[in-house]
């Protein structure tokens, strides 16, 4: 197992202009804000990104402002992963001549590969770098789940390191848990009390754009073992991890940025803005962190 690539890392939403550039100068702005509230660990271009509607070169280009920006003060991941291997391989190629610390790569959507489909995958994209990848396994929207077994199988592979697990079942957890010991991050943020319980590594998670702090708190309760600490305040954030799934991520997370005055811009389609209605679910459960006057 591995620590280094942090607790709490968030997700970073991609921050653009009124033409629907990336604004590289609020996305240093972002990444800032984010280390002093509570992540010591940055995804930058994975699914809250917005990386479906993001370009390579873009890509690039993100990954070498975040890194620029941070130094060697937390590590910084590249989510590289696609549906396409050979489109997967290059840009994790580029993300390390980029400086980058590691990889978040995805499992491939859409084409619904069989299990030994994903396996090649994955080693053939670790094989591209030495870098420590991480593989991120969200069957709500791949469509394909990586087995514990299969994934007990990839952990073997030396510099796979970890899983972002986004499947909720906690049971392949635990079969995973007993297979191996490859480091496990909570892939959905209602998922990250359970995974810090079972002494995974932490989180890459989206309410850490606003609650980051109390999210390094949990981890930090947990590890100290007061768990009933952390599960007292794991409640109090429970209606907040609900209401940023509201709709598809990241539509309300930048909705919930934008309302604390991060002026993280819009959404490219086929994303669209929050409605108003969603807006306000969002200023009230801000209101009720006391986030918001």
């Amino acid at each position: 197992m591995t620590d280094s690539l942090g607790t709490i890392l968030t997700a970073m939403v991609t921050p653009f202009d009124a033409g629907l550039a990336v604004d590289h100068g609020k996305l240093t702005a972002l990444a800032e804000y984010l280390i002093a509230n509570g992540s010591d660990g940055l995804v930058v271009a994975g699914t809250t990104g917005e990386s479906p509607t993001l370009t390579d070169d873009e890509k690039a280009a993100m990954f070498r402002t975040v890194v620029e920006a941070v130094g060697d003060r937390v590590p910084v991941v590249a989510g590289t992963g696609s549906n396409d291997t050979a489109r997967s391989v290059e840009l994790t190629r580029v993300a390390e001549d980029c400086g980058v610390d590691a990889v978040l790569v995805v499992t491939p959507y859409y084409n619904k590969p069989p299990e030994r489909g994903l396996l090649a995958h994955f080693r053939a994209v670790a094989a591209a770098t030495s870098l420590p990848l991480v593989i991120y396994n969200i069957p709500g929207r791949s469509v394909v789940n990586l087995s514990p077994e299969a994934l007990a199988a990839l952990g073997e592979v030396d510099n796979i390191v970890a899983v972002k697990q986004a499947n909720p079942d906690l049971g392949e957890l635990r079969r995973l848990r007993e297979l191996s010991d490859v480091g496990i991050y909570a892939g959905n943020d209602d998922m990250l009390l359970d995974v810090l319980k079972m002494g995974g590594l932490g989180g890459i998670c989206v309410a850490s754009h606003v609650v980051g702090l109390r999210l390094a708190e949990m981890a930090r309760l947990v590890r100290a073992g007061d768990e009933a600490g952390a599960e007292r305040l794991d409640e109090t954030l429970r209606p907040l991890y609900s209401t940023l799934f509201l709709t598809a991520n990241p539509i309300l997370d930048k909705e919930a940025m934008n309302l604390l005055g991060h002026e993280v811009g819009g959404l490219r389609l086929p994303l669209v803005p929050a409605t108003a209605e969603e807006s306000a679910v969002v200023a009230d459960e801000l209101r009720a962190l006391r986030l918001l006057p």
